[in-house]
């Protein structure tokens, strides 16, 4: 073995004035992220829905995850997979309806489940009540809560869409209306006192049913810089998030104000509540500061997420997020993937050896001091699916021309059982709303609980051995590279638990002075004092 290099030798300890807050939940809470209309179909019409995701909340429970955060079940205008919003105080009738909710959160609380829901702020659907007043009014109230300017040749800056093209349309009167994603979703002005009351009247709405949290989309974003000018540079996000090139438009000092406001509401609310952001930064103590003690209880680390197949890239995306979070007090929200990227087992190489690293990347997550959010189908080692261009409904592949591919490929539903329908939908003649791939039934969970050796299996023995070992997901971490080998060790005044990534594409041999707790797979083999770890594989080892 190579003499370490050391990123960070320092131990991340947790500052005294966090002790008293170590029993909250979420500091260190497994959450289960639920793309609702692929996860389940219980009404047979092709797209997963409430009722369905209350037939399989055993699978959840089984799988041990502590909470799972439900994507938007909200009436849409279906532009942008339901993240533009018709009405924030309903549900959608494809997916069922309040009294649905209200079901789920005593289902999944007996279950000892925590339901979060995703909540949309930054912009409303094209079709919301305001937006419509807007249009066919420009001097009324509903026309201050979004940002519209006069008509002119030219958009009023040269801010840009995410999804591609300006962040600027025009009305049919020949007003421009912002909107940094689609133009189906209109940005709101929340410098207007009524869309911040609205807001609170809907987070109240949601907790009084029991909901215990919200994740908040787009949280870096709501406010903009008086006066609207120019962004210095043009839109190209660095490779971890939004740098000081979009300065105009992301991560205002003003938005903090916003949340400190929420977090007051949430936790006047008993139970432990919680808020985690979207907050898509290249700095981290940026993202950091969203999580402050009276802001959002948890901001995304997504650096991770975003790193190649590379032991100093995951170093340095784990430490300097421990870095970040350890001075504001807060635990690190990591994630390896969502919604919006590509499935992991695609990112690090696809097919054997793609599944072997993300096997391990997994295993290297549920280790480490914070809390692990994992994407439904990730579990089951699903790689990004090939979606036809014919099927596809992701704007960004509209916007972009086909330019970009969209996100559909991470979207399609998860295979239940084998056989052609993957048992996705109660009725197996419906095609489901995104085409499930020939195959697809080899990752099927029927297919994989049988199997011992399955991803499957590799998840729920890590999160069961997470939560029986309390030094998993807590204590003090250090973080060093030796090579091509990634050595995460987590400690307490009594204990230490060692994983080791062998991030490189030959067997290398590691030091294993106590018991080795987990492996990600059958390649890693204990030899008497050291354990050789095959190329892609990662273990768990009590010092």
């Amino acid at each position: 073995m190579s003499s370490p290099v050391t990123i960070d030798s320092a131990a991340h300890a947790a500052p005294a004035a966090e002790a008293a807050a170590t029993a909250a939940w979420w500091r260190d809470a497994v959450v289960y992220q639920v793309y609702l209309r692929s996860f389940a179909d219980g009404n047979g019409d092709g797209i997963g829905d409430l009722v369905g995701l209350r037939a399989r909340l055993p699978y959840l429970a089984n799988l041990g995850v502590d909470a799972l955060w439900l994507t938007p079940h909200y009436p849409s205008g279906g532009a942008d997979g339901g993240y533009d919003v018709v009405d924030h105080r309903a549900v959608d009738p494809e997916y069922g309806s309040v009294e649905d909710v209200e079901a789920l959160v005593v289902d999944a609380h007996a279950l000892g489940l925590r339901v979060l829901l995703d909540i949309v702020p930054n912009h409303t659907s094209d079709q919301h009540r305001w937006f419509t007043e807007a249009l066919a009014d420009p001097g009324s109230p509903a026309a201050r809560r979004y940002f519209f300017a006069e008509g002119s040749e030219h958009p009023p800056n040269n801010w840009q869409s995410l999804f591609g093209g300006p962040a600027w349309s025009r009305t049919p009167d020949g007003r421009w209306y912002l909107h940094m994603f689609a133009p189906e979703q209109p940005d709101l002005d929340w410098t207007d006192e009524s869309v911040r009351a609205d807001f609170e009247q809907t987070l109240r709405f949601w907790l009084d049913i029991g909901i215990d949290g919200f994740r908040v989309d787009v949280a870096y974003g709501l406010v903009k810089a008086p006066g609207l000018p120019d962004n210095p540079g043009s839109y190209s996000p660095t490779l971890f998030g939004h740098g000081p090139e979009q300065a105009m438009t992301w991560n205002r000092p003003e938005v903090h104000d916003i949340w400190r406001s929420w977090r007051a509401i949430v936790d006047s609310y008993p139970g432990e509540r919680m808020l985690v952001g979207e907050v898509c930064l290249a700095d981290l103590d940026q993202v950091a500061l969203y999580s402050r003690p009276d802001e959002l209880h948890q901001s995304f680390a997504f650096r991770l997420l975003k790193s190649g197949w590379d032991a100093h890239a995951f170093a340095d995306a784990i430490d300097s997020a421990l870095a970040a979070f350890r001075a504001v007090g807060a635990p690190v929200s990591w994630v390896l993937s969502n919604h919006d990227k590509d499935r992991q087992v695609s990112r690090f190489g696809g097919g054997a050896v793609g599944e072997s690293r993300a096997r391990a990347a997994a295993l290297l997550m549920l280790m480490l001091p914070g809390s692990p959010y994992l994407y439904a189908g990730e579990e089951l080692g699903l790689p990004q699916a090939h979606v036809p261009d014919e099927a596809k409904q992701d704007p960004i592949f509209f916007r972009s021309g086909g330019a970009r591919p969209g996100r559909d490929g991470c979207r399609v539903p998860i295979p239940w059982h084998e056989g052609p329908d993957v048992g996705f939908s109660s009725d197996p003649q419906v095609p489901a709303w995104l085409p499930v791939p020939r195959g697809w039934s080899e990752y099927s969970v029927s297919r994989q609980a049988e199997d011992s050796g399955s991803v499957l299996r590799l998840y729920q023995r890590a999160i069961s051995v997470r939560r029986d070992h309390p030094l998993l997901g807590s204590g003090d971490a250090t973080v060093t590279v030796h090579g091509e080998l990634l050595r995460v060790q987590v400690e307490d005044d009594h204990d230490a638990v060692t994983c080791w990534v062998n991030m490189g594409s030959a067997p290398a041999i590691v030091p294993a002075y106590g018991e080795v707790m987990l492996a990600s797979d059958s390649r890693v083999l204990p030899t008497g004092g050291s354990v050789v770890l095959g190329a892609g594989t990662a273990v768990w080892i009590a010092e």
